[in-house]
């Protein structure tokens, strides 16, 4: 399944239905910045036309085989924070929106032009990227500790004596 209409669903409806449109601190956290958007207000058709993509043929390949096993869909291939930051670059950047309409899906597939794109944009979004998987991980972190803090005192209490009754010799 192709979810190209999700991009555009997205998107739009991002920009037009969001009473709560993308807050300064989420397009940091996405890394929305100034450099990047100028950076990708550069990209031109040709930029993604004659970019090369190795292994991206139907005919087989490692790649290939990730996105069968995910049915083919544009948005398993990405990670969650990718899919965010999409989003925002296609409701934040006319140019870059504009640009996928005219590649998507006549010149290129759109896991194709999502896959060039972050190669592009590698150098100005990866601390940003990192960044959200250490914060990921430390919530997970967190709410494991939370989990195995839950057991309350009498629960502790109470196999501490199933324990000691076990271990202790029976009375004459």
């Amino acid at each position: 399944m192709d979810l190209s209409w999700w991009f555009r669903r997205t998107s739009k409806s991002s920009a037009q239905h969001n009473p709560n449109p993308p807050k300064p601190q989420d397009e940091e956290q996405l890394g929305i910045t100034e450099q990047l958007i100028d950076f990708v207000k550069s990209f031109t058709f040709d930029t993604f036309k004659n970019f090369p993509l190795q292994d991206d043929d139907d005919d087989g390949g490692s790649e290939t085989l990730m996105t069968t096993s995910s049915r083919g869909n544009v948005h398993n291939d990405l990670s969650e924070w990718q899919q965010r930051h999409a989003t925002l670059v296609l409701s934040k950047i006319k140019e870059i929106s504009k640009l996928r309409y005219m590649l998507c899906p006549r010149h290129l597939k759109e896991r194709q032009f999502w896959r060039i794109y972050f190669k592009l944009v590698k150098s100005h979004i990866a601390e940003y990227e990192l960044r959200a998987i250490q914060l990921e991980k430390l919530k997970t972190m967190a709410t494991e500790n939370e989990k195995s803090s839950d057991i309350s005192p009498h629960e502790v209490e109470m196999a501490e004596t199933k324990h000691t009754e076990h271990i202790s010799p029976p009375s004459p």
